[in-house]
């Protein structure tokens, strides 16, 4: 740890130097102070910029020179004439003031740099090129270089703490908006502008009349030359492993011109880069045009996810092996129509091997601990497509229309060893297909009256089927014995062989009419219909090979149920109101929907309905400090409805050790729900401040009743009396200094669930707090260091037992461009986690690689590269549940070194 920091402070020094602060007021000939003006200082021996600068609501302004220096300074203001100076400094700090008049000459002074950040109304422009030094290769590493601007460790980008849902290249859709797919391959010197669009709306008519704050947009303007002409990258790499030979191929080709783009992006290798996740192919087809119509009706219904439960991620694994394929385009054929869509299919490969211990909660229960071994073998067949029309005629009138099709093929083979049931063999395969469409149509009658009707359609079918088979011996006791009595399996064999069919059909309709009425430029009146009208459809059943044959058990325990016939139909009717008023610097939005319910779910010839009305009131309060500093409170009352698997009372295998039957007769839980955000993006004196607080008290959530035979559970599902409760903060502090940027993240959350297990109550208490410090520095020239450090404690009180996790994770990177041809990049992080008591587990990953080309607009370059360069076997991780915490030790691929040949076309 002490060389690491040693390291870091090397770096520092190497790239710091004396500073001199200059600050002052900018102002018009009547003295009155100009907010937004640019100031801007140009090193005159180096001819570059040096530092810049903009004027805060006093005019103020403040740049960081290097001693003993001269400097050509620009100050410049929308209508109003540039002045231009050169100033010389010392050790001394300074202050100037500029007095700007207005343009109306022909001879303006040409602005010989543009400024690196400037902000028009809700839009925050960065100039690419300020914040690049030559190392940068795409999107991603310029967004990492931006104030404000963050990369989480999602892979999502976030803007003033809110995480960005859109993404579009010269006004057009990029993949629908995913972010990932443009960060990760869209190459950076191709980028002249980003412009962050703040307050988003999709559809201008309504932009004056709803709240879009929490919609961030990014738009990535081309530099010129780039379009009608195809541009991008091809790289190819090849490989030795102790096991394999290694490959890679990346084509990533884009054509853009003011009537249609293409977008081409392949990844295909062995050597775990994964161009997109199977959980991001799922979350794919979003952006703020497919969010459901009654996202904000106060009413949520969970359709469950039946998809696969693989043993890991496609990060950490010992072999992965990945196929993609990528195509999107937009096309506008006339003003009034745009149409736009993507195809995408997506192959994986994966091994892996995961080594856990397990204990489970409250020692009093008598549950034993487990240690398990699982080594897994996972294939994925993803394929997606997608089509978007939008036809506006004209300003009064716009219909927009997305289909969207998914289809799916998984498998997964398991060995698993249990320290308590002993070997199984475990066999998963689901394949799943779901149409989703989507019609919205804009009209605005006149000024005042704007009607919005919102459509969506959902069909989908999940068919999982599982397989295990666990060892048995017919003439002594198994930890699985109990079980398979209580499941009515024949005992008499050497071998459990048991499987189980699903079947899941959905079909959603969420649809509503919005109806705007403007009573004068500061509030305006909403009122919605809407409705959800919902239908599943779940049958399955267990069975167990005897003789070749699929036998269905008669379970001694649930009535003797083994299998399931239900169908759940599910209405809301909703009206809702709403009034918007501006005045001052606040934003008030009270309002309420009135609901309709209606449940019913048919199964064994029995009719269970639930019919009710509930009243759901919501506020908002935004207050406007300045331009770029706000405060918004939110509070709202939700209704949450379940799926259909709780509901059905057959057994349900969701694994060899974890049995569950439903309750038919559940009801709704209701949620309160209050937030408080709070954003500032200060350029005057170069930070940002975001900061985020959420209270949520659950009554009469959904719980689990649990039992268990040795570490075999089973449950069923119950409304508890007991309010669940979740307090969660988050903070984030940037400041740029000179050429430093320093951060601090912190996280704090805390939450209370009750549980029944073995008939006792059992509450459930997690605390987690995390601090993460950074600093990166942004030089032209010199190499740039960038520093991490997260720690984190986590507290978990499950009644009986009491855990605390301690991690402890410097990391750092370093890029340099080095004789205008070489870039080295490394990165090295190292993880220790504190098991709280006595023990602790680390590890450490280091990734390096080299490239040459023969300068910035070389077209061939040449790179090696490195990854697990220390050739560690596993990473670890702890965590905490309601029922368990248990510690793994994930195996993952070995020292990989590869060749490339990139060619940029």
């Amino acid at each position: 740890m002490k060389y690491l920091y040693i390291i870091f402070c090397l770096c520092v020094a190497t790239v710091s130097f004396g500073q001199v602060t200059m600050s002052g007021v900018v102002s018009d000939s009547i003295n009155k102070p100009l907010e937004l003006a640019n100031v801007i200082a140009i090193n005159s021996e180096t001819n570059g910029l040096e530092s810049y600068g903009i004027t805060d609501e006093a005019g103020k302004f403040q740049l960081e020179l290097g001693e003993n220096g001269t400097y050509k300074m620009q100050v410049s203001y929308i209508g109003m004439k540039t002045y231009e100076e050169t100033i010389t400094t010392t050790d001394q700090d300074i202050t100037k003031n500029y007095t700007l008049v207005m343009d109306n000459a022909l001879d303006e002074i040409e602005l010989t740099f543009e400024m690196p950040v400037t902000i028009k109304g809700d839009t925050i422009v960065y100039n690419a090129d300020s914040f690049q030094n030559g190392s940068e290769r795409k999107l991603e590493d310029v967004l990492e270089k931006l104030p404000g601007v963050e990369i989480n460790e999602e892979g999502q980008v976030e803007v003033e703490g809110k995480v960005v849902n859109k993404l579009m290249v010269n006004g057009k859709d990029f993949f629908d908006g995913d972010t990932k797919l443009a960060t990760k391959n869209i190459p950076s010197k191709a980028v002249d502008k980003i412009q962050v669009l703040r307050n988003y709306s999709e559809v201008g008519q309504l932009s004056s009349v709803t709240n879009n704050q929490d919609n961030i947009a990014l738009n990535i303007k081309l530099k010129e030359g780039k379009e009608n002409f195809w541009f991008g990258n091809v790289t190819v790499g090849a490989g030795a492993a102790p096991d394999q030979g290694l490959y890679l191929v990346q084509p990533k080709l884009f054509y853009y011109n003011p009537k249609y783009s293409v977008n081409i992006i392949a990844d295909l290798n062995n050597v775990g880069e994964i161009g997109l996740s199977r959980r991001d192919i799922r979350n794919l087809g979003g952006g703020f045009g497919s969010r459901a119509p009654s996202r904000s009706s106060g009413t949520d219904i969970n359709l469950g996810d039946n998809s696969l439960s693989f043993l890991t991620n496609q990060d950490n694994a010992l072999e992965i092996e990945n196929k993609l394929g990528t195509a999107n385009f937009s096309y506008s054929p006339n003003p009034g129509l745009d149409l736009s869509g993507f195809v995408i299919y997506n192959n994986s490969r994966i091994l892996s091997r995961e080594t856990s211990f397990i204990q489970y909660t409250d020692l009093a229960l008598g549950i034993p601990d487990e240690a398990t071994e699982q080594s897994s073998t996972e294939r994925s067949d993803q394929g997606l497509a997608k089509l978007s029309v939008k036809y506006q005629p004209n300003a009064s009138n716009q219909l927009d229309y997305d289909v969207l099709g998914r289809i799916s093929k998984d498998t997964q083979e398991q060995n698993i060893f249990s320290s308590v049931l002993g070997s199984t063999l475990r066999e998963d395969e689901v394949t799943p297909f779901s149409l989703n469409q989507t019609v919205n149509y804009y009209y605005t009658l006149d000024e005042n009256n704007i009607f919005a009707f919102e459509a969506q359609h959902l069909i989908r079918d999940e068919d999982p089927f599982y397989s295990a088979r666990l060892e048995n011996d017919p003439n002594g006791e198994d930890a699985f014995d109990d079980t398979a009595e209580a499941l009515g399996l024949d005992t008499s064999l050497n071998a459990y062989d048991i499987g189980q069919n699903r079947r899941i059909q959905s079909n959603q309709l969420d649809a509503k009419l919005d109806y705007y009425h403007i009573l004068n430029q500061r509030s305006n009146l909403n009122f919605t219909l809407g409705t959800i009208l919902s239908r599943q459809d779940f049958n399955s059943n267990i069975f167990q090979f005897l003789g070749g044959n699929q036998v269905t058990p008669t379970p001694t325990i649930n009535n003797g149920l083994a299998t399931n016939d239900t169908q759940y139909n599910f209405s809301d009717i909703y009206l809702g109101a709403h009034y918007r008023l501006k005045t001052g610097k606040f934003t008030i939005t009270p309002g309420f929907s009135l609901h309709a319910y209606g449940n019913r779910n048919i199964q064994l010839g029995e009719e269970f309905k639930e019919n009710f009305f509930r009243l759901l009131p919501d506020f908002e309060t935004r207050i406007q400090f300045k331009k770029s500093e706000a405060l918004t409170l939110r509070y709202d009352m939700r209704n949450q409805f379940t799926d259909v698997t709780r509901l059905a009372q057959g057994l349900v295998l969701n694994n060899f050790n974890n049995i569950q039957f439903g309750e038919p007769e559940l009801q709704n839980a209701l949620s309160h729900n209050v937030s408080l955000f709070y954003s500032s993006f200060n350029l005057f004196n170069y930070t940002n401040v975001f900061a985020r607080a959420a209270y949520s008290s659950n009554v009469d959530q959904i719980r689990s009743l649990t039992t268990f035979d040795n570490v075999i559970r089973t449950s069923t599902f119950f409304n508890s009396n007991f309010a669940d409760e979740n307090v969660s903060v988050f903070g984030r502090v940037q400041r740029t200094f000179g050429k430093f940027r320093a951060s601090l993240n912190a996280n704090f959350n805390y939450s209370k669930i009750n549980q029944f297990i073995q008939g006792n109550q059992s509450l459930n208490e997690g605390y987690t707090q995390t601090y993460t410090p950074g600093v990166r520095t942004n030089f032209k020239v010199a190499p740039n260091v960038s520093f991490r450090y997260r720690y984190s404690v986590t507290d978990n009180n499950q009644g009986g037992r009491e855990t605390q996790f301690i991690t402890n994770a410097p990391s750092i990177e370093v890029d340099a461009y080095i004789w205008k041809s070489v870039t080295f990049r490394t990165n090295y992080s190292y993880t220790n986690q504190d098991l709280g008591d006595g023990n602790s587990q680390s590890f450490q990953v280091w990734d390096a690689s080299l490239a040459y080309r023969k300068d910035r607009d070389a077209k061939w370059e040449y790179e090696i590269k490195a990854t697990n360069l220390l050739d560690i076997d596993a990473q670890v991780r702890n965590s905490a549940n309601n029922i368990s915490v248990f510690s793994a030790e994930t195996f993952i691929q070995p020292r990989f070194i590869t060749f490339r040949l990139v060619y940029t076309l």
